[in-house]
């Protein structure tokens, strides 16, 4: 590394202009690459100290910035490593911290605390007629409006702190004359503007305004990476004393030119490799980083541009014990501690349903000792077994003791967060805090390093904030529990978890972003995610100064971004070793290069170089296939006492299920909560016509058969807990089958047709089934006139096809419903048989598909069933033999393993 002058460089400004400063005399100087690749921490604090020396400036007394804090460590051992005075060095930040506390916050100013700034943002708004009649006429709009303000206030203090004070009043005074209203498309967003130009002008002196009146060093030398820095640049230009800028970053105009040499160097060229998918992407870059560990290459800098990949590469780099430090996290909405606030306050609603309570007792967050298990385990138990989908209903089931006990400690903890239906926030949170005491969770979450960021988010427990604009924001904002529950999620999704530093040892890995990259120390740089979508795309603008008034205010534009993610991007390549890599597709999305990506192979192309191949550092271990393969279990003691249709066709379409569901008596847990589907409807279709029939003595004219049949419909509906907007996709059916129901009706009626039974139960034990019993549920038994003589017919209602009932009848023998239940009712009585499906959705009329033969296929199918039933007594096998459709919707389809079988079943032993 060398360092030249700029020529007749007396100052500087930030973006390069020389400007000549009466009192002080600033140079500026280039740090450039060499192919010798001396450390160039060495080299800034060699130069340094000759600097100081040919100027004759005390060392000692003299003030090194930095970019970031993570560059303070490095500078300062080199320097320790030599002899002589070490400068202060510092950043803006900490020299500002070190000079005395920040002044107290009032209320309403910003605090550059997002979470408090959004709320004093929304209160901004809220004050002003229009605003509060946005919030109420939408509510999300206003939302997005009051965070666009809070991030537009942000830059624009931001941007104004880094003039010197003495000069921020013209600032604003220039600002205002840019902001002027405007009426027309783009109103709106000048409005918000403008209120957050005047919010960011009240904003108090920041920390670092200390700094242009603290006592004059002996010289002020700024070391600039990725972008000049404005603060820097004022803090030199207001000062007396002399200034040295250490210029690291390359020339935006021919960025790779400075590096090109180093090309010449094997090691120096990276390494780029494109990869297949997302999870092919983060197997390569965990591999990468373990092979520099083993290496000994440290530490190793993996660059979360990517951050949803570097989180998979994070957990397998923790399979492997790696020691981490991740200087970006995740998320905080995303940890299990934050879920556990958020299944509380779900659980909390006073519509909630049982599942919303069982998965907060389930959580981890509440009650853990034994006995509250196996009084969770009853509550969960009853609720499934009574069907109870809405937690309102658990104050008048048939609990256990236990269950009841578990219940009413959970209604006394879900209490406080359902009591008021409007209250302030501050109110709002005390309640939070209060339940998550009285569960229990409250001391898990303070134990927890996740657990204690999201309530340091939330301002709850040990250390929240009593007093100034938290406080004050907090009691002036009222909302209701579903608005609370909203701003809880947003705030956790806003908020970013970093995991604890190794305390032990040294970081063999380094999770940081691009920015923080730079003039680090690694041993090697692992940089996934270098696509077209990612690296080197255009940013947006800010959302209410676009582009060009963002220039004219201070804000960073596109192109300073776009520049300083460049000039990072640069920066890695004097890395001893990286690695570029990127993936072919995005889900179903495709991927390219990234700009920036091209750019530097153009450049070495030019030079007749290329970027180095990578090669795959993931170990190939032979794994010998173990095939799976269909199963056949016997069993022969395991066969049930009774059958019912379902089971036998179970047994007749793939024995495997007969075996899974009716011998070892698998069942699948029915969903608490869960949209109506056509089942439901089917299931209260049934109950509804059993419940006409029941009550209809003679036939009567069709508009009051149509007005009872929709009364009890109705009455059925409300018994049984369906709403209306649940129900409403069924509603419109029903409204259409009521009157085809009645006048085919008022049709058997004038046959001679009358309704017997309805939803009966037969039992019946033919002696060719060794024992075992048949029993079902019939719809609907009529009598009937068959042949001349009296008769029954039995009818299925369907909610399905009228054409898929045709195909199944269309061989009789392969139905089983219909010749099942004429099996049990030759067995009650000697009279002629009739069987037959109803379809009640047909477009115009309802459909009869008659079963042509019922008595005989009954017969049959008594007779296979012995068969069958004998063969399995003797230790036949029991093959999963199902295909197409009959395993769509199979329950016991994870079970035998369908989807894993090899391609090749070796043979089996037969069906049964």
């Amino acid at each position: 590394m060398i360092l030249t002058q700029s020529p007749g460089a007396r100052g500087a400004r930030p973006g390069g202009a020389d400007l000549i400063f009466p009192m002080a005399t600033i140079e500026r100087w280039t740090l450039e690459s060499a192919p010798q690749r001396r450390p160039r921490w060495d080299t800034v604090a060699c130069v340094i100290r000759d600097w100081a020396a040919a100027q004759g400036i005390a060392l000692r007394d003299a003030i090194v910035l930095l970019p970031f804090a993570q560059l303070l460590a490095p500078a300062r051992a080199a320097f320790a490593s030599s002899s002589g005075w070490m400068p202060r060095i510092e950043t803006t930040q900490t020299l500002a911290a070190s000079l005395g506390p920040a002044a107290p916050l009032q209320p309403g100013q910003i605090s550059f605390d997002v979470t408090v700034d959004a709320l004093s943002a929304a209160a901004l708004l809220r004050a002003q007629p229009w605003g509060a009649a946005w919030a109420r006429r939408d509510a999300r709009a206003f939302e997005q409006a009051a965070r666009a303000l809070t991030a537009t206030a942000h830059a624009l203090a931001r941007a104004a702190f880094a003039i010197a004070p003495d000069a921020r009043p013209a600032h604003w005074i220039a600002a205002r004359g840019a902001l002027q209203p405007i009426s027309g498309p783009g109103a709106t967003e000048r409005l918000l503007a403008r209120i957050a130009l005047e919010w960011a002008a009240l904003a108090p002196a920041p920390a670092t305004d200390r700094l242009f009146a603290m006592a004059a060093p002996s010289a002020w030398i700024t070391l600039q990476a990725g972008g000049p820095d404005p603060l820097c640049a004022s803090l030199m230009a207001a000062s007396a004393r002399p200034g040295l800028v250490i210029d690291t970053d390359v020339d935006d105009a021919d960025p790779f030119a400075s590096i090109a040499p180093i090309a010449t160097l094997e090691a120096g060229a990276p390494a780029y490799t494109v990869c297949d998918d997302f999870e092919h992407e983060a197997q390569c870059a965990a591999a990468q980083v373990l092979a520099h560990v083993r290496d000994g290459e440290v530490p190793v800098a993996l660059i979360a541009h990517d951050r949803v990949l570097v989180r998979r590469v994070r957990a397998l780099l923790e399979r492997a014990r790696v020691r981490l430090l991740d200087e970006t996290g995740w998320r905080l909405s995303t940890t299990r501690a934050a879920a556990q606030v958020m299944a509380l306050l779900q659980a909390a609603r006073a519509e909630a349903g049982t599942d919303a309570l069982l998965d907060w007792l389930k959580s981890g967050t509440s009650w853990a000792h034994a006995d509250d298990a196996a009084a969770l385990s009853g509550l969960e138990a009853t609720c499934r077994r009574a069907q109870i989908a809405r937690r309102a209903a658990l104050a008048d089931a048939d609990l256990g003791a236990a269950a009841a006990r578990l219940w009413a400690a959970a209604s006394h903890v879900l209490a406080g967060l359902a009591e008021a239906p409007r209250q302030p926030l501050g109110a709002w949170l005390a309640a939070l805090a209060d339940a998550l005491a009285g569960c229990g969770a409250m001391a898990m979450l303070q134990q927890d390093d996740a657990g204690r960021q999201v309530l340091a988010a939330l301002r709850l427990g040990r250390g929240a904030v009593s007093s100034g604009p938290w406080a004050h924001a907090t009691s002036a904002l009222m909302m209701s529990g579903d608005a609370f529950r909203d701003w809880v999620d947003d705030t956790l999704e806003q908020a970013t978890f970093l995991p604890a530093a190794p305390q032990d040892d040294v970081a063999q890995v380094v999770i940081t972003p691009l920015a923080r990259a730079m003039l680090r120390p690694f041993g090697a740089v692992v940089f996934p995610g270098a696509d077209d979508r990612r690296l080197g795309a255009t940013p947006s603008a800010d959302a209410l100064l676009g582009d060009a008034l963002a220039g004219t205010l201070g804000v960073p534009t596109i192109a300073q971004r776009r520049s300083a993610e460049l000039r990072a991007f640069v920066h890695l390549l004097d890395a001893p070793r990286i690695t570029l890599m990127r993936r072919r597709v995005d889900g179903s999305d495709p991927l390219a290069d990234s700009p920036l990506v091209e750019r530097l192979m153009l450049a070495w192309a030019a030079q007749g170089r290329r970027l180095a191949d990578w090669h795959d550092p993931r170990i190939e271990l032979p794994v010998v296939p173990t095939p799976i393969r269909m199963g056949a279990p016997a069993a022969p003691g395991l066969l049930p006492a009774h059958l019912s249709a379902s089971a036998c066709e179970a047994l007749r379409a793939c024995p495997y299920r007969f075996f899974a569901l009716q011998m070892l008596r698998l069942r699948e847990d029915d969903e608490l909560e869960r949209e109506i589907e056509k089942r439901d409807y089917g299931t209260w279709l049934h109950a509804v016509l059993f419940d006409f029939h029941a009550g209809r003595e003679a036939p009567a004219a069709a508009d009051a058969e149509i007005s009872r049949l929709t009364q009890i419909a109705e009455a059925r509906r409300a018994a049984q807990g369906i709403g209306d907007a649940d129900f409403l996709p069924f509603a419109a059916s029903f409204r259409a089958f009521a009157p085809r129901y009645v006048a085919w009706l008022h049709e058997r009626d004038r046959a001679g047709a009358q309704w017997q039974h309805g939803e009966h139960e037969l039992t019946a034990t033919p002696a060719e089934l060794g024992g075992i019993a048949m029993r079902g549920v019939i719809d609907r038994i009529d009598a009937v006139r068959i042949d001349g003589v009296r008769g029954i017919e039995m009818i299925d209602y369907k909610t399905g096809s009228a054409s898929g009932l045709k195909d199944k009848l269309r061989d009789r023998l392969e139905d089983t419903q219909l010749a099942f239940y004429g099996a049990l009712m030759r067995a009650h009585s000697g009279l002629p048989l009739k069987a037959g499906y109803l379809a009640v959705d047909g477009s115009k009329r309802l459909e009869e598909i008659a079963h042509p033969e019922v008595a005989d296929s009954a017969a049959k199918l008594v007779d296979g069933l012995a068969h069958d039933l004998a063969r399995l007594r003797a230790g036949a096998g029991l093959p999963a033999l199902g295909a197409g459709a009959s395993c769509d919707y199979c329950a016991a389809r994870g079970v035998c393993r369908r989807d894993h079988w090899a391609d090749d079943p070796a043979p089996e032993p037969a069906a049964a």
